[in-house]
């Protein structure tokens, strides 16, 4: 059976990578390990598709040594059984490892001593965070190395070195559908080279053209993984371009939300965002997001882009105020640290002495609330801005009738 053609372009070397030059460029760290014939043991991070597994076939090809090929998922604890017992008979074996994070108890027992000892020497793959994702001891004997996201160029690169494949010796391909790829695969160049090689396969007249290749796809794909950092990246931008006021980028984030299907997550931030971020500057926002989210339910995707769209705009261009939160938190630091004292006596149950505010004029009358340790506490400091600028005028003028 052949196999596919992005493992039949797998580089050889590192100067047939395609992209990460920062990492295998001439004089650069896995480069110069290359030349000097020395390897340590090391995680590659980051998306699908832009050059894990061919920076570290390529490694393993130009030190010409024994290596084998695992994934933490896939194999079993016997599997690894047999890669150490290789590992001691050969005095030293390469282990090829995807999805690293995955890896479990029993299967890190067993390759923690053989890391210690430098019997095998690890070159871990994984598309998740490995500051939080990876075992602390397994990645405290490896080196980190961040890949980044291939740009469109590189991708157009790798396509027409694919081009050179026998399979397309027969094929015309037009420039535009190299562009057309280049735009749907993501910038994931797996994804392209599948994309470019289902094209060759489907066309009838031995010519793929942009409608060829349109004819298969027409909808760009990314990286999304819901249990992942870069999900929560998403949604982390997305709070703080709306806390920013930059309304093209919430709706840029929102859409991203949008395109993975995960409206539950977009609620609850939007929910956090009314009161965390707008807060008293806009106190109305908070049951308009509540409305939004009830009309963006009842109707559901697509429609549900609608109510949402129109609330996370009126949201970045609303005023924003943190004060309340900000006043909370620094209460419930005092209740932390055991700043709490005695409820005065004049507004305990029981009290005889109690003024009712309803009975003065203003219905505010000057007494004691807090406990005599925090009497002249202040943790509410509020903002000139919005609909809190009224509240801030009330609070002045009861913060004048305190002090005279």
């Amino acid at each position: 059976m052949e196999k596919p053609l992005a493992m039949r372009l797998s580089p050889t070397s590192l100067k047939d990578v395609i992209g990460q030059k920062e990492l295998v460029g001439k004089g650069k760290i896995l480069y110069n390990l290359a030349k000097k014939k020395k390897l340590f043991s090391m995680i590659l991070y980051g998306k699908p598709g832009i050059g894990k597994t061919s920076i570290a076939n390529a490694l393993v090809n130009e030190l010409g040594v024994k290596y084998r090929f695992l994934n933490a998922t896939i194999h079993n604890k016997k599997d690894f059984d047999i890669v150490v017992e290789e590992a001691k008979m050969y005095d030293g074996i390469v282990l090829i490892m995807d999805e690293i994070h995955r890896l479990n108890k029993d299967k890190q027992d067993l390759l923690l001593p053989q890391l210690e000892n430098g019997t095998i020497t690890l070159i871990g793959m994984t598309t998740a965070n490995p500051y939080h994702s990876i075992n602390p001891a397994i990645r405290s004997r490896c080196h980190l190395f961040e890949l980044k996201e291939l740009e469109h160029k590189d991708i157009i690169t790798g396509l027409k070195k694919a081009l050179k494949d026998d399979l397309f010796k027969d094929i015309k391909t037009d420039k535009d559908a190299l562009e057309v790829i280049a735009r749907l695969s993501g910038n994931d160049l797996r994804y392209a080279y599948n994309l470019l090689e289902l094209g060759a396969y489907a066309t009838n007249d031995k010519h793929i053209t942009k409608k060829t290749i349109e004819g298969i796809n027409s909808k760009a794909v990314f990286f999304s993984d819901k249990n992942g950092d870069g999900h929560y990246d998403v949604l982390s931008a997305f709070q703080k371009s709306i806390r920013g006021s930059d309304v093209d980028a919430s709706l840029f984030y929102l859409a991203r939300l949008i395109e993975e299907g995960d409206l539950d997550s977009i609620y609850r931030r939007m929910s956090v965002i009314a009161y965390e971020d707008i807060g008293l500057a806009n106190p109305s926002i908070g049951p308009k997001v509540m409305a939004a989210i009830s009309a963006a339910e009842l109707v559901g995707l697509p429609e549900a882009r609608i109510p949402l769209g129109t609330i996370v705009t009126e949201m970045a261009l609303s005023p924003k105020s943190n004060t309340a939160h900000i006043a909370l938190d620094e209460a419930l630091n005092d209740i932390e640290k055991g700043s709490v004292g005695n409820v005065p006596n004049h507004i305990k149950t029981s009290s005889t002495t109690y003024k009712y505010p309803h009975d003065y004029p203003g219905s505010y009358v000057s007494q004691q609330y807090l406990p005599d340790k925090l009497k002249n506490k202040k943790y509410y400091h509020p903002k000139s801005l919005g609909y809190e600028e009224k509240i801030k005028n009330i609070y002045d003028k009861i913060e004048k009738i305190k002090d005279q």
